[in-house]
């Protein structure tokens, strides 16, 4: 099998969409300190460029988790393998992720994050997939809501792959003419 990446969003609608959400969450959250916690690894760069245009002071912390692997399709299982640097009781709280798929994910971290007492918590989503939704997860600030297809690029991979696409592309796989 040969892989082949289809541009979904150019790079500049990618920009122009990252620019809009980081002026909404500005005048949102106007007059509060902000923290983000970026969900590594894909969301990285999405957090990085949302990060830079959000008009506010802005710290930043990481978790990782994973419900992926290798594979194209969540296993179902999530595990924390980063968790934050920092206490986040009576923070405003914006969770950055890459896209919300199957909804398993997030809905657990939102709940272990519920629960160390943040003042308000919030998800902001690069690309949602509701039609894989298996999980009823509230994205507060979406980028893009997709198909049912396997995307890369903007921090988002296929085995570690295509992450640093500036634009978001369909995985679609072809045989091998032999």
């Amino acid at each position: 099998m040969r892989e082949r990446v289809r541009v979904l969003f150019n790079e500049e609608e990618t920009n122009q969409k990252i620019r809009e959400l980081g002026s909404r969450i500005s005048r949102e959250y106007e007059g509060k300190e902000l923290t983000i916690i970026c969900i590594l690894k894909g969301a990285v760069y999405f957090a990085c460029e949302l990060s830079k245009r959000i008009s506010l002071p802005v710290k930043m912390d990481f978790m990782r988790c994973s419900s992926y692997g290798n594979e194209t399709v969540s296993s179902g299982v999530v595990k924390i393998a980063l968790d934050l640097d920092e206490p986040i009781r009576g923070k405003n709280i914006l969770v950055v992720e890459d896209i919300i798929d199957t909804g398993r994910t997030m809905n657990y971290l939102l709940e272990i994050l519920r629960q160390r007492g943040p003042e308000s918590l919030k998800l902001c989503a690069l690309l949602d997939k509701p039609d894989r939704r298996v999980v009823d997860v509230k994205v507060d600030y979406t980028g893009f809501v997709i198909p049912d297809e396997f995307v890369v690029g903007y921090g988002l991979d296929y085995a570690e792959k295509y992450r640093s696409l500036p634009y978001i592309g369909v995985v679609e796989f072809e045989e091998d003419e032999s």
